[in-house]
């Protein structure tokens, strides 16, 4: 592993519950606060990965809701 690389032990559903408890805090409604915990979820998810490609998850707000 590299000296910069940063390393945060944690599992996924940690990390989406996180992302969501900040993202309802900040937003007005739930359907913002779903946006907003995607977005953040997709940026962390792209720093962290290796060469490929996730754009195609920023395309589409998710349709139910499964944190709450």
């Amino acid at each position: 592993m590299e000296k910069s690389t940063k390393r945060l032990d944690t599992t996924l559903g940690e990390l989406i519950a996180a992302a969501s408890e900040v993202a309802f805090e900040y937003s007005d409604n739930d359907r913002d606060a779903y946006k907003l915990a995607q977005a953040a979820l997709i940026e962390i998810l792209r720093k962290a990965s290796h060469a490929g490609s996730l754009d195609d998850f920023g395309e589409s707000a998710p349709r139910k809701s499964y944190l709450h």
